[in-house]
């Protein structure tokens, strides 16, 4: 067969127009042996994925500048990515003029006790989360191995790790007492936290301003973070003092870190009260200067001016020990009282202030009405005289009934901006899986993800799209060790988010938290599509995941 006849025998058999044409038996032969081995369909001959993602913007999560081009998904893991890829696929997505990106990591959240409330974790999902660290502020199930049975068999939307909490490892062995621990109770604590490190935790938390970690000395948190540094944990704290003594704070931090040998992750960086506005130039420092000197240290933050914790923080730490039955003998009796009152005025005084406006109830069980107020219109709403200690009165009265999680506006701006452009600085919300509907909560919990792209980056320009992706994905991922998470890349566990980044935007705001972030078009857990077109799927992929611990043998 000629040239010129080949060619228009293609050109009739892909149009379907009849011909005529004499060839040889040989060729005939050879010819029906090439349509055999090479079929005119192409499609028969790909390969074939679970997903495919195509003609995106891959931010890769390693601080790499974007490129185009498409991911392929196959039993849980990234198989491939590059440009024009060619599969069939039981799923493409058309990620055209969207960004392709790693799922978020969240390295400080508190989860425990609302997994079951909605265990497909919406207010994470819709904010890009596909993986959370619980175990907090030193506040975490003592028993990790049941903790992550039950996270099994419950199966959330999104992976969880966990830290072993110094509080309640302290709780279990000494209660709320206000004092040392024996050298007996220093080898239980130290055998809760080896235990906990051999059954899967990521490391050891503290929360150094709650009851009863308060009560404990510099030199009890090393021992048992030396028993975490063992297992290759790392040391995550909630530090003492995040106001006046944040400098303090900071230094015992990275003492601890550089005695155990443990690396260290300073909780929710942040200043606290006016008086202490703009020392973020101060602590960032402090943060550079350890890294130089070999202390593996590093930062998270929630891109918000407002913190929030329990109300009872606004009391002095003696009168919290041993429980609320202690608590309300305390401050029922005069002495006492005024000792709390007085206190809560020094602070109020200290932070350049006139009245308890900055502090806003969150959730109080027993008058939800008390929600979304500040102290001082609570105690304006009682009929109260209009004065600082009559607000200090009405905090008293809170706790006496049990009380209240709080939301305190207390920080700068600037130093948000000045301590989100430090690059070893982690975004995390600080926040549970939030019930939707249920308090008046921070906002944090729906739309630290959305805010930091929607503001710091869109419309602020702090930091780039780049650099806020790594700090969401590969950093914490490296920080914690959790395998194979945190990038865009061949065999990695496929946790993808798919955005628009010039929709992308937290809709949560003090006056109206409950409300899901917008602009993430697709999230992928473990290959599964958890979020199609903006709808969560109902898919719970989420998988429990180990710290290096669990499979590592200690001679």
């Amino acid at each position: 067969m000629n040239i010129g006849k080949s060619t228009i025998f293609r050109q009739q058999y892909e149009n379907k127009v009849p011909f005529k044409i004499k060839v040889s038996g040989g060729i005939m032969k050879r010819f029906l042996s090439w349509l055999v081995l090479f079929p005119l369909c192409s499609h028969a001959q790909l390969p074939a994925c679970d997903i495919l993602i195509r003609n995106g913007k891959i931010i890769d999560g390693t601080g790499n500048h974007w490129y185009y081009g498409d991911v392929a998904v196959s039993n849980g893991k990234i198989t491939r990515t590059g440009k024009n890829l060619q599969f069939s696929a039981r799923q493409i997505i058309d990620a055209t003029g969207l960004v392709i990106a790693p799922g978020f990591i969240d390295v400080h959240t508190h989860i425990e006790g609302d997994e079951a409330g909605d265990p497909m974790a919406q207010s994470f999902i819709y904010d890009g989360v596909t993986t959370v660290v619980a175990g907090n502020c030193g506040a975490s199930n003592v028993n990790i191995a049941k903790y992550f049975r039950f996270i099994d068999s419950l199966r959330l939307s999104v992976n969880v790790a966990s830290l072993i909490g110094h509080n309640d490892v302290r709780k279990t062995v000494m209660g709320r007492t206000i004092r040392d621990a024996t050298p007996a109770e220093m080898q239980q604590m130290e055998q809760l936290v080896e235990e906990a490190m051999q059954d899967g935790a990521v490391g050891l938390s503290t929360g150094l301003i709650y009851i009863p970690g308060t009560y404990s000395k510099t030199p009890e948190i090393i021992v048992l973070a030396k028993a975490a540094s063992k297992y290759n944990g790392v040391y995550a704290t909630h530090m003492r003092d995040e106001g006046d003594s944040v400098a303090a704070s900071i230094r015992e931090a990275l003492l601890i870190g550089k005695e155990a040998n443990i690396p260290v992750q300073i909780s929710h960086f942040k200043l606290s009260g006016q008086q202490n506005w703009g020392r973020s130039k101060e602590t960032v420092a402090m943060v550079k200067a350890a890294r130089d000197e070999g202390i593996d240290v590093t930062i998270d933050q929630y891109p918000y001016t407002a913190s929030s914790t329990s109300i009872s923080t606004l009391l002095p730490d003696e009168l919290l020990a041993d429980g609320q039955d202690s608590i309300v003998a305390r401050l029922q009796r005069p002495k006492q009282k005024q000792q709390a009152i007085g206190y809560m005025l020094a602070r109020l005084k200290k932070r350049k202030l006139k009245h308890f406006g900055y502090a806003v109830v969150a959730s109080y069980k027993p008058d939800s009405t008390y929600n979304g107020k500040s102290i001082e219109a609570i105690n304006l709403m009682k009929g109260r005289k209009h004065k600082a200690k009559d607000e200090a009165e009405t905090v008293i009265e809170i706790m006496l009934n049990g009380g209240a999680g709080a939301v305190f506006h207390g920080m700068g701006e600037e130093d948000v901006q000045y301590i989100m452009q430090y690059p070893f600085n982690m975004f995390a919300s600080d926040a549970s899986i939030r019930l939707f509907g249920q308090g008046m909560p921070h906002p944090r919990g729906y739309g630290t993800n959305a805010r930091v792209l929607a503001k710091y980056v869109r419309t602020e320009k702090i930091i780039t799209l780049e650099e806020a992706i790594r700090r969401m994905t590969s950093l914490p991922a490296q920080k914690f060790q959790l395998q194979q998470r945190g990038l865009i890349k061949e065999g990695m566990f496929a946790d993808i988010v798919v955005f628009d980044t010039e929709h992308v935007q937290d809709a949560a705001t003090f006056e109206k938290p409950h409300a899901y972030s917008q602009g993430f078009r697709y999230v992928i857990v473990n290959g599964e599509l958890t979020v199609n077109n903006g709808h969560h799927t109902g898919a719970r992929n989420g998988m429990t995941l180990y710290g290096p611990g669990k499979t590592q043998s200690i001679n």
